[in-house]
């Protein structure tokens, strides 16, 4: 039952009862119906704009969400999670970036000359220090090592 169908029915008791509204004790219970009724209008209002606005607040959540892959190209196969597997394979590196603090996970291949790669997550441009060995170089370290 709701506050509007509780206090229509105290209005019928009111006038069931046959309780004198002249007198002050009539005066004071039917005021205090009245003012119960304005209260259960109120919320019937007030449910009907939070009804609203959550309604409101869904597609915004949902837009937001759009705009948010679209602008940081978020793919499934660019988050590293628990599930992942791309952490397995010898080229990858599992680091945790330092601006948004997303565990990711970095394929050598994706390093530039430089060192530096782009956070799939953020966006910031991640700097390493990589000694690449040349194939030349590294014959003549196992040819040392005989």
């Amino acid at each position: 039952m709701s506050v509007s169908e509780k206090v229509a029915y105290l209005k019928g008791l009111l006038e069931g009862l046959d309780i004198d509204t002249d007198k002050k004790e009539g005066k004071l219970l039917a005021a205090i119906i009245d003012t119960l009724g304005e209260v259960a209008d109120e919320l019937d209002d007030l449910g009907a704009d939070v009804d609203e606005l959550n309604d409101y607040i869904e597609e915004v959540d949902e837009d937001l969400g759009d705009v948010e892959e679209f602008v940081y190209n978020l793919d499934d196969d660019d988050c590293c999670d628990d599930d992942c597997d791309c952490c397995d394979d010898d080229d990858c590196i599992e680091v945790t970036c330092p601006a948004c603090g997303e565990d990711i996970c970095i394929d050598f291949d994706d390093i530039d000359e430089d060192g530096q790669v782009e956070c799939p997550c953020c966006g910031e441009t991640l700097e390493f220090d990589i000694e690449v060995e040349d194939d030349d170089e590294a014959e003549d370290d196992d040819a040392d090592e005989e």
